[in-house]
């Protein structure tokens, strides 16, 4: 039967061998690309058929892996490897020819496609070639007007950037040629081919080439055409323009401006008949490329444009001999008007004169000088009536005028105006007279109407019970002026005379008599006043002489303490404004003592007595601010002091640890790996406490910054930077340290536990270990039918412990900051938490199933373990605890009270001190369990967070 199997499976690789090897020649005699596309068409049918009959092969393969897995199955191992051998060639063999199968059915497909979309864009080429060449052979077309010619233009380069645009294409196409002539060697795609195709292009470029630049040269020159034409049309409005501006009436030119510019127009109009020459000659060329509509087109366009020239001309001449015709009756009407004009001129420099004479400037005038207008006016009224026969020739003047046929309006205006200012000066000169006569008379009036208004002012004074020296002086100077005034009057009688009448004079005369001897009695009244006056002023001249310097010092005092109330940089510049502070108190307490010896001057006086109140009340005022200053700066200078205290006690502490730390890194060994456990959990402990001395230090430095200048603030802002830098650091150094080194102790501590358990065993008494007691073999038994059940517990329990070791690493690896985080890490602890129960009834089933089994090292690693994470989340929650109170604290701290709970603000600020002390000495007490080795008895019984007294056993749990 063996035998049979290895025949069959012979025979059934013989078979394939012998059909693959056919199926390679095939392949290899169609695995040419060359010749004809017929013949690699017939290739291509052939590797189709051959790819047809893969799955056959395939099906040969699976025959022999069945007989090979049925004849390895029942021969021996001396020939299983023959059996493999063969197996392991005719696969490969079975692969090669899959492979070459694919290979040469996809090469040849690919070149019948290749050449098949290479015959596809040939066959495009050379139908855009003969499209292209019916396009360009006929002849062009004459067009109608010049766009038409920029249309066809447009459609030329249009014509010209396809063909550029279809060299890309015979590039690529010859490449293709080129490639594809490189893998068939066809004649159809030679070189020659590729030539012919290349020298039908560009006959095709040059052509469109050609016609595109002829038709860019009829362009041009029918646009040079139009745009002369435009100019020349542009040219003739431009002159027809200036025509009418000298032709129309609205002008104001002369008739001498006016032929000026017909002159000029005229040389323009000649030379326009050269540019019409020009054009002509122009329209002659293009008329040659345009098509015969387009010609008349243009010929009439140019006759019109000669028509108009022509009558521009005409009216030129028309214009330039009638303006000729004006101009002669211009001459004599102006010469008669320049004469009219130079007499009214002469009349008003006459007139402005007198007029001239007769101002009176500006300001109120002295009496000498009212005398001299007044008698100005009477003269000038002589003066104006001889003017009056110049008036009369002027308007025989301009009746002459009214002869032409020009306009005489201005000329009239001018006649008007003269009379019109002739008419002013008569008007003024009688006014002013008259005028200047009233305020003569209020002249010589007024001393008396004054007199009798400055009387009752003075008897006022006089009544007063204590005038100013002042008012006094200044009563006895205006009589002094009174006096004057009315001793004047009496002296111009005739002047007084010649204005106000003899009649009026006698009886003004008595008033002024009468007024000076009233004048006489007041002015002795005054003076008795003034004596008395300055008696009383000789009693205040001493309160003077104190007040002021009390005033000033005052003012030096507030202006040094104005000074000081911008907040300084540092400690040293605090301490220097306290102690200038302390100074201005001295200061302020030496001033006191002046004013009190300045108030004894001003008992009778209540003027001095209410200035004397304003300076106390400012003194009061000033003192009151001061203390309240000297106070914020002792308060701000003892929260610096002490921010500088606790900053640099916690800078040493964490430079100390950080030397600790790196020194627990550098030590050795196994012994010394334990010690070093020890005293980063004493560190590590030391943690919570230094961080509520971290949160008192970011406190004080909020306050010292709020009473700080910006760069002090700064500073401070830097400091506490560092430090949160440093903390953060340090941290995690210990941190990651403790996590590496818990991660490498329990393989240490389960081989002290298994040499401990070897101990226990050896020490036993010896009976033990060859007990042939039937009874103890039984038990025996039963301890090895539950063994597999308690295997099965006690590796789930394992797997779930080791699950739940590995959440609380990762959490304890984060160090939580803001309020946020904080309560994810306590929602996070308290879910572990939860797990506890669970894990504990794992426990106790796996110690129900097998109460004995307490012995074993495996089940004694599990308790050790278990009672490891208990421990590790008791402790993560108590920090927890702690760090949160100390957030509080510190948040009590930073609150600012004020108004009614100021010494409630400060018996809490005194009795916090001693309040952190009770908390700190509180969780040392908690947090002295985890000074012990990790393996004593108080993590691994149920007293770990008693104060009662427990064993000190060092060494794995006795359980």
């Amino acid at each position: 039967m063996t035998q049979q199997l290895q025949d069959e499976f012979d025979s059934s690789v013989e078979n394939a061998e012998a059909w693959m090897k056919a199926i390679q020649e095939r392949l290899r005699i169609n695995d040419n690309t060359k010749g004809p596309r017929s013949a690699l068409e017939a290739r291509l049918r052939e590797t189709e058929k051959i790819r047809a009959l893969e799955p056959e092969g395939s099906l040969k393969m699976d025959l022999i892996l069945v007989k090979a897995d049925a004849a390895l199955r029942s021969i021996s191992e001396d020939k299983r490897h023959e059996v493999l051998s063969k197996l392991k060639d005719i696969k490969a063999l079975w692969e090669e020819t899959a492979i070459y199968i694919t290979h040469c059915h996809s090469r040849i497909e690919w070149v019948w496609l290749h050449w098949s979309e290479y015959l596809k864009a040939q066959d495009e080429f050379y139908s855009w070639i003969h499209n292209m060449r019916v396009t360009l052979e006929p002849d062009i077309e004459l067009q109608l007007g010049l766009k038409e010619k920029q249309w066809q233009l447009s459609h030329a380069q249009v014509l010209q950037n396809d063909v550029l645009n279809q060299s890309v294409l015979l590039e690529r196409l010859l490449e293709e040629a080129a490639s594809l002539f490189s893998r068939i060697g066809d004649p159809s795609i030679d070189e020659d081919a590729q030539k012919k195709m290349r020298v039908e292009y560009e006959g095709i470029r040059q052509e469109a080439q050609n016609r595109v630049k002829l038709l860019e040269t009829i362009t041009k020159e029918h646009e040079q055409y139009s745009a002369n034409v435009n100019q020349f049309q542009s040219w003739l409005n431009g002159v027809t323009e200036r025509l009418n501006c000298c032709i129309g009436e609205a002008t104001k030119s002369s008739a001498e401006d006016k032929l000026k510019a017909l002159k000029e127009i005229a040389k323009d109009i000649r030379n326009g008949g050269k540019k019409w020459k020009h054009l002509e000659n122009q329209c002659a060329e293009v008329i040659q490329n345009t098509s015969p509509l387009g010609s008349a087109r243009l010929k009439d366009e140019l006759e019109e444009l000669r028509k108009a020239l022509e009558k521009l001309k005409l009216r030129s001449s028309e214009e330039e001999e009638r303006l000729l015709k004006i101009q002669q009756s211009e001459s004599a009407y102006e010469s008669q008007a320049r004469q009219l004009e130079t007499d009214i001129q002469k009349l008003r420099k006459d007139l402005q004169r007198l007029e001239n004479d007769l101002d009176p400037g500006e300001g109120e005038k002295t009496e000498d000088e009212l005398v001299t207008l007044w008698r100005k006016c009477n003269a000038t009224r002589a003066a104006l009536a001889a003017e009056e026969s110049k008036i009369e020739r002027l308007k025989a003047q301009l009746k002459e005028l009214l002869r032409f046929s020009q306009d005489v309006q201005p000329h009239a205006e001018s006649v008007v105006s003269a009379l019109h200012q002739y008419q002013s000066v008569r008007g003024k000169t009688s006014k002013m007279s008259s005028d200047t006569e009233t305020k003569l008379r209020r002249l010589f009036q007024n001393p008396l109407q004054s007199f009798e208004q400055w009387k009752p002012s003075v008897q006022m004074l006089l009544e007063t019970p204590e005038p100013e020296l002042a008012h006094i002086e200044a009563a006895l100077a205006e009589s002094s002026q009174f006096k004057e005034k009315l001793m004047m009057l009496q002296l111009k009688k005739d002047l007084l005379n010649n204005v106000l009448g003899e009649e009026k004079v006698e009886p003004f005369l008595q008033e002024v008599a009468e007024a000076s001897k009233e004048r006489e009695i007041l002015h002795k009244s005054l003076l008795q006043s003034k004596s008395k006056l300055q008696n009383l002023i000789l009693q205040h001249k001493n309160f003077d002489a104190g007040f002021a310097p009390l005033q000033k010092k005052l003012s030096a005092i507030k202006a040094k303490l104005d000074l000081e109330k911008e907040p300084r940089p540092d400690l040293l510049g605090k301490k220097t404004q306290l102690q200038r502070l302390q100074m201005i108190q001295d200061d302020l307490a030496e001033l006191a003592i002046h004013m009190e010896e300045v108030e004894k001057l001003v008992q009778s006086n209540t003027t001095h007595r209410h200035e004397m109140n304003q300076l106390s009340s400012d003194f009061q005022a000033l003192k009151r601010s001061l203390e309240m200053m000297i106070q914020q700066s002792e308060d701000h200078v003892q929260k610096h002091w002490a921010y500088n205290d606790k900053l640099s006690d916690l800078q040493q502490w964490i430079s100390v640890t950080r030397e600790k730390i790196d020194s627990c890194q550098d030590a050795d060994g196994e012994q010394s790996t334990e010690g070093r456990l020890e005293d980063l959990e004493r560190l590590l402990a030391e943690f919570l406490d230094k961080e509520i001395q971290l949160h008192l230090v970011e406190a004080h430095g909020q306050q010292v910054m709020e009473n700080s200048s910006p760069e002090e603030t700064a500073h401070v802002q830097a400091e506490l930077d560092q430090l949160k830098e440093s903390w953060k650091s340090l941290k995690e150094m210990a941190t990651g340290l403790l996590k590496q080194w818990q991660l490498n102790r329990p393989v240490a501590d389960k081989k002290k536990k298994r040499a401990f358990m070897d101990s226990r065993w050896m020490s036993r008494p010896a009976f033990h270990l060859f007990d042939a007691d039937p009874s103890h073999k039984q038990e025996k038994m039963g301890e090895g039918q539950s063994t597999s059940s308690h295997l099965k517990l006690l590796q789930d329990f394992e797997e779930w412990l080791q699950g739940e070791n590995t959440k609380l690493a990762k959490i304890l690896a984060g160090t939580p900051s803001s309020t946020e985080e904080i309560e994810a890490y306590q929602s996070k602890l308290e879910e572990l938490q939860s797990h506890v129960p669970h894990g504990q009834h794992l426990f106790e089933n796996l110690l129900h199933l097998h109460p004995v089994i307490g012995t074993s090292e495996d089940l004694e690693d599990v308790r050790y373990q278990w009672m490891l994470h208990k421990s590790k989340l008791r402790e993560a929650l108590g920090s927890l605890s702690c760090v949160l109170l100390s957030r509080s604290l510190v948040c009590v701290l930073q609150r600012r009270s004020g108004g009614v709970c100021s010494y409630l603000h400060r018996v809490c600020r005194a009795a916090l001190p001693l309040q952190l002390l009770l908390l700190l000495l509180l969780l040392l007490a908690f947090l002295l369990p985890l000074a012990e080795h990790s393996h004593s008895c108080t993590l691994a019984n149920n007293f770990a967070r008693s104060f009662k007294l427990m064993l000190t056993y060092q060494g794995p749990p006795p359980t």
